[in-house]
């Protein structure tokens, strides 16, 4: 089994934050850094860090029992686009596709916008099952969207319908979308996983959450595909 974490399972949001990147955002290289500054100075205009965001961006739990995979083959990147990579590489020694579990708050099995054949964030693990990189694939919703109804886990028969409009149907039989019970629900044993990828996806998740980002890339020996963010804060220009 291939394991695949996307930081956004815990660096997420509260409910009813109305410009929190769940609701809908690109990927482009000022939402990873300047909308979270925006967002910040929107809360404490006279702000001096990430703390301004602490309430309404808060760092879920879990994130903690992912160290039991230290000693599984690992790597770490900037965006789940980079996955596609990644599977290709999973794929060279041949033989059956491998099963998929994707820790995240988005199922990344299609985009309705853009075009659907290009890798992006929101359809490398469909594009990976119609490529038969993958063979079957599951997301596994974090335990924290039973309480955010905007989010994708918190109805997971909502969610399967907007699935079944969007996949042919020929791979609907090879996915399942489940949602954690509580915050380690659902691990695979260590021994089960035969590699590892950690995605910061940073237009999604709060900055101040990435030193415990990357202290869980240390600890794992993470091998970097895309070197991921290391953001800091940065007062915003003033005129005069």
């Amino acid at each position: 089994m291939l394991l695949s974490i996307d930081w956004d399972a815990y660096s997420g949001c509260a409910d009813l934050v109305f410009d929190a990147p769940i609701w809908g955002t690109r990927d482009l290289p000022t939402d990873r850094e300047e909308a979270w500054q925006a967002r910040t100075v929107k809360r404490r205009p006279e702000a001096q860090d990430w703390t301004p965001l602490d309430a309404d961006f808060p760092l879920y739990p879990g994130w903690e029992a992912l160290e039991r995979y230290a000693g599984c083959p690992a790597w770490v990147t900037l965006s789940h686009a980079d996955a596609w990579g990644w599977l290709q590489e999973q794929a060279q020694g041949g033989g059956a596709a491998h099963d998929v579990l994707n820790i995240d708050s988005h199922h990344d099995l299609a985009s309705r916008s853009g075009d659907a054949t290009r890798v992006r964030p929101g359809n490398w693990a469909g594009l990976g099952l119609g490529a038969r990189l993958i063979g079957r694939y599951t997301c596994l919703y974090p335990a924290w969207h039973t309480a955010l109804a905007v989010a994708e886990g918190f109805d997971l028969e909502r969610t399967h319908s907007e699935v079944r409009g969007v996949l042919p149907p020929d791979l609907l039989s090879r996915i399942s979308l489940r949602r954690m019970a509580h915050a380690a629900h659902g691990l695979p044993d260590p021994a089960d996983v035969t590699g590892l990828l950690l995605v910061q996806s940073p237009a999604w998740t709060n900055p101040a959450h990435d030193p415990a980002f990357w202290q869980l890339a240390d600890l794992l020996g993470a091998q970097e595909v895309v070197p991921p963010l290391h953001r800091v804060w940065r007062a915003p220009r003033t005129n005069g």
